[in-house]
């Protein structure tokens, strides 16, 4: 069957492997969206399959994403995977630090949603949010994360706002709450950390997740994690 897919926050880490996923099924359209388009362009020139877009959660979201998508039909996929993370005690976190981590996070992810709605298969069509158990009630939480976590919490509200608005459509929204993966970002964070999972093996879940599962689930918060709590 085909498939439109878009990938928010493709160039490295979970992101990259995700997309790698999805562009293995040549029935496939799996747009790779992120700042550095020559480091997608790089990533998957061996998937013919895959648009690459430079896209930036910074500002005027639905200016950029007119010039990718203008045209290109509907979706039936998206997955909402970037993220940024400061760590900081919390007396260090500067007002463009909070204003960044949320801008990321949660808004530039609901001015992303907004614009696709349209766009979504309104046969059947699933949003994925990328959260962190650290925005996961009653999780261990680090001291560090204030700005990050906090915004991970907004991005887990939201998903559960979203699909009680569009409850009677057939777009549906669920939250994927990782755990620790050995990714970039997660090495500049925490250096030295070793984390239990490599992004493939997450990616197998979210990919799986997206296709099938989710369309068995609307609003949910489910976490993803090796540890306890």
């Amino acid at each position: 069957m085909s498939k439109t897919i878009v990938v928010v926050g493709a160039s490295r880490g979970i992101g990259k492997a995700v997309v790698e996923q999805f562009a293995a099924n040549s029935n496939y359209r799996v747009f790779a969206l992120a700042r550095n388009k020559e480091r997608l362009i790089s990533n998957f020139k061996e998937f013919p399959n895959v648009v690459c877009g430079a896209f930036d959660l910074a500002s005027h979201i639905a200016g950029q994403l007119a010039e990718i998508f203008e045209d290109k039909g509907k979706i039936d996929i998206l997955i909402n995977n970037a993220g940024y993370l400061v760590n900081k005690p919390f007396e260090t976190i500067t007002h463009e630090d909070f204003h960044h981590s949320y801008q990321v996070n949660v808004i530039g992810v609901m001015e992303t949603v907004q614009y696709f709605v349209p766009k979504m298969n309104t046969e059947k069509s699933h949003i994925v949010n990328i959260s962190s158990m650290g925005g996961f009630q009653g999780s261990m939480k680090f001291a560090g994360l204030a700005a990050y976590s906090t915004s991970k919490a907004a991005l887990c509200s939201f998903t559960e706002l979203f699909a009680e608005e569009y409850k009677n459509t057939e777009i549906k929204m669920n939250c994927l709450c990782l755990g620790a993966v050995q990714t970039e970002m997660l090495e500049e964070a925490f250096p030295g950390y070793k984390a239990p999972l490599e992004p493939k093996e997450m990616a197998k879940f979210i990919v799986n997740f997206a296709e099938t599962n989710g369309y068995f689930m609307n609003g949910k918060i489910i976490p993803v994690s090796l540890s306890n709590p």
